[in-house]
C-alpha cells in the first residue's frame, strides 16, 4: 500500500506541474507584449475621382492616405481599407496590433502612417504595404487610448504629435508627452533631439509653415510663446503677446491639417469671443486683426468668417474685403482644408465654397439611406477633397455612453466634395 500511495503521489505531483506548465504557457502567449502585423493583401488600391455627394457611412473615423487608402485606429490596433470611396468599412487591407499598449494617436504624410503608444512606442508603417518601416522609443504620452468609439481622437486629434517640414523641407515628427518633447526624422525615424518639457505649465500649439514648433510657456514668469526649429530644436524666438495673461489660450489657425505647418496664431484672453490674430512666418508673429474673432478660418492668404447671415473672404495681411456671400442663410463653418471651406446648413445641406473666390464648389444633403437630418454634427476631419464628419444624436449629450451619444452604430458621414 505504501508503494501504490507513493506512486499516486509522483503522479499527482507530475500532472500538476504539467498542469502548471501549460497553464503558464497559456497565460504567456495571452498577456506577455506582443506584436501581429498583417500584410497587404491583394493590390494596392488605385486613386479615385469620386462623384460629388456623400460616399461612405462608418463605424469609425477614417484618415485619407494617399488618396487610395482609409487608415483608422482602435484601442491595440491600426489598419486600413479601401478604395478612399469605398460605400462602407471593408476587410482590412492591412493591420497592425501591440498589445498590452494601447494607440495614443495616429498622423500621416505621404505614405508614412506613424503611430504613438502608451509605452512611448513609435511605429511608422508603409502605407502601401503595411509593413514596419521603422520603430523608435519615443516620450511616453500622458495616457493612452482617450478616443470615443469612432477613433476620432486618435486620428483627427493625436495628442501630442505634431507633423512640420524642416528648413530645407525635410519631413520631422514632433513627439510632446508630460516630461519630454522629440523630434525624429519622419524617413528613419532618427531621433534629431530631445528635452526635457514640464507639462504642467507647458502647453503644445503646434508647427508653422516657417518650419517652427510653438508652445506656450508659463513655467517662469508671464506666459511666453516659444518657437523652435522643428529639426534641430533650437530656440528661435521667445515672443509675449502684448496682454497676455496666465489665462490666455493660443490656438493655432490656418493649418493644413490638424496643428500642422499653421500660418496664424489667435491668441484669447479667459472670457473673449474674440482675440487677437496673428500671421506667423521666419521672422516671427505679424498683427492680422481679420483673424480676431473666433470661427475664422485662414486658408493660405485669404481668411473667411461665416457670421450675421454671411459669409465673407478677406486679404489676410491687409483685412481688404475680396467677396460677400450672402445667399446661403444661417450656416456654420465645420471644417476647411487647402483651397476649400466647409459650411453647414440648419438642415444639415453641406456647402463647399473655393476660398479665394466665394464660388459655390458642391452643396448636397449630408444624409444616407434612411437615417435623415436629425442629428448634430461633433468632430469633423477634411482632406485630400474628402470631408467626414462625425453625427450626434440630438440633444447632444457629451457624458452618455457611446450608444445615446452617437446617432447610429454607424455615425461617421464620408463625403466628395
Amino acid at each position: 500500500m505504501g508503494l501504490a500511495t507513493g506512486w499516486r503521489r509522483i503522479v499527482t505531483a507530475v500532472v500538476v506541474a504539467a498542469v502548471a506548465a501549460v497553464t503558464a504557457v497559456v497565460a504567456y502567449r495571452v498577456l506577455a507584449p506582443a506584436e501581429v502585423s498583417t500584410a497587404f493583401r491583394g493590390d494596392y488600391p488605385p486613386a479615385v475621382t469620386p462623384d460629388v455627394g456623400v460616399v461612405g457611412r462608418l463605424p469609425v473615423a477614417p484618415l485619407i492616405v494617399d488618396g487610395r487608402l482609409r487608415v483608422y485606429a482602435a484601442q491595440r490596433q491600426v489598419y486600413a481599407d479601401g478604395p478612399a470611396d469605398g460605400r462602407h468599412r471593408s476587410t482590412p487591407y492591412w493591420s497592425y496590433r501591440r498589445w498590452p499598449a494601447q494607440v495614443s494617436g495616429v498622423v500621416a504624410d505621404g505614405t508614412r502612417v506613424i503611430s504613438h503608444w502608451s509605452d512611448g512606442k513609435l511605429v511608422a508603417l508603409d502605407a502601401r504595404t503595411g509593413r514596419v518601416a521603422w520603430r523608435v522609443d519615443g516620450p511616453a504620452p500622458a495616457e493612452g487610448w482617450t478616443a470615443r468609439r469612432t477613433g476620432a481622437g486618435a486620428v483627427w486629434s493625436p495628442p501630442g504629435l505634431f507633423l512640420a517640414r524642416g528648413s530645407g523641407g525635410q519631413p520631422v515628427l514632433i513627439v510632446s508627452g508630460p516630461h519630454r518633447v522629440a523630434g525624429f526624422g519622419l524617413a528613419d525615424g532618427q531621433q534629431l533631439w530631445s528635452a526635457e518639457a514640464d507639462g504642467g505649465c507647458r502647453t503644445d500649439v503646434g508647427t508653422t509653415s516657417a518650419g517652427q514648433f510653438a508652445v506656450v510657456d508659463r513655467c517662469a514668469g508671464p506666459a511666453a510663446v516659444e518657437f523652435r526649429e522643428v529639426a534641430t530644436g533650437a530656440l528661435v524666438t521667445r515672443w509675449q503677446p502684448p496682454g497676455v495673461t496666465a489665462e490666455s489660450t493660443v490656438t493655432p489657425v490656418g493649418c493644413v491639417t490638424y496643428r500642422f505647418q499653421c500660418r496664424g496664431l489667435r491668441v484669447s484672453g479667459a472670457a473673449d469671443d474674440g482675440g487677437q490674430g496673428w500671421l506667423v512666418g521666419a521672422k516671427g508673429p505679424v498683427p492680422a486683426p481679420v483673424l480676431d474673432p473666433v470661427g475664422t478660418e485662414l486658408d493660405g492668404k485669404w481668411a473667411v468668417r461665416a457670421a450675421g447671415g454671411a459669409v465673407t473672404g478677406w486679404a489676410a495681411r491687409t483685412g481688404e474685403e475680396l467677396w460677400r456671400r450672402t445667399d446661403l442663410g444661417s450656416v456654420r463653418m465645420i471644417a476647411a482644408q487647402p483651397g476649400r471651406v466647409h459650411l453647414l446648413t440648419e438642415a444639415n445641406d453641406l456647402i463647399t465654397l473655393d476660398t479665394s473666390t466665394g464660388a459655390e464648389r458642391s452643396r448636397f444633403p449630408l444624409t444616407v439611406g434612411s437615417d435623415g437630418v436629425g442629428w448634430a454634427p461633433g468632430s469633423a476631419y477634411a482632406g485630400g477633397g474628402y470631408l467626414a464628419v462625425e453625427r450626434l444624436g440630438e440633444p447632444v449629450a457629451p457624458d452618455a455612453d457611446d450608444q445615446r451619444y452617437f446617432l447610429t452604430a454607424e455615425p461617421v458621414l464620408l463625403a466628395a466634395t
